[in-house]
């Protein structure tokens, strides 16, 4: 039988399975390709194991591509929130200049992944659930630092992750802000003067945590990325 490059979710989708059992067999298929399937439960293994029995033996004149970084669910999820909020600030008419901390954490992020190129399989994902604590906290040091220009306007979170989710695409995504956060929709402004100096401080937090704590960038010998900020 021909290796495997990448899952075969979109032929388990055509066999009619629904979308949160494609989420799983994906990410239970790319934690078993980092990793092995020593590791995981055995219902886990049952349930890949069943998968692929309902999958025809691939070709061994035809093999998958890998998928790329920008369709893994976890990368859309960030791009998506950031759109939205593009949208917000350009329909609020926000000062030129002038930038919202949650899209600075989420352009932060981004620029990282795209630069280190994690697999963004299970480990990584489970590891990024960590960062939603640093957000918090930077986002109480911005409240500090910049008390005294700082603009809150009104971000419903919850909704913009319900109208992801409504067509039954993202069934899998979760909410931006966790625990005591997840209802707060408070969104701040930082001046411009302020922009680069936070985004530098987030940029510094994020890159730390995800180069040091992603099981993929665990081998990884890349340098640090250059600070090129369009300011």
């Amino acid at each position: 039988m021909a290796k495997e490059l990448t899952h075969r979710a979109d032929e388990l989708k055509q066999l009619g399975w629904n979308q949160e059992d494609l989420y799983k067999y994906i990410e239970l298929w790319d934690y078993r390709q980092r990793w092995g399937s020593i590791n995981l439960e055995r219902e886990d293994r049952q349930f890949l194991r069943k998968a692929e029995s309902l999958l025809p033996e691939i070709s061994k004149n035809k093999v998958s591509v890998k998928k790329p970084l920008k369709e893994k669910s976890y990368y859309c999820w960030i791009k998506y929130f950031l759109n939205e909020m593009n949208n917000f600030e350009l329909t609020k008419n926000v000062e030129d200049g002038m930038r919202g901390v949650w899209p600075i954490f989420l352009e932060e992020e981004l620029r990282i992944i795209d630069y280190y190129e994690p697999v963004l399989g299970l480990p990584d994902t489970i590891k990024a659930k960590l960062i939603g604590s640093i957000r918090e906290n930077l986002l109480k040091e911005a409240l500090q630092d910049y008390k005294k220009s700082i603009v809150t306007m009104q971000f419903d979170f919850q909704a913009t992750l319900a109208n992801a989710k409504s067509d039954g695409k993202n069934s899998s995504w979760r909410h931006l802000r966790d625990g005591d956060f997840e209802k707060d929709q408070d969104y701040q402004i930082i001046d411009k003067t302020c922009v680069l100096e936070f985004r530098k401080k987030v940029n510094e937090k994020l890159l730390s945590f995800i180069k040091e704590n992603f099981p993929s960038l665990a081998d990884t010998d890349k340098s640090l990325p250059p600070n090129d900020w369009i300011h």
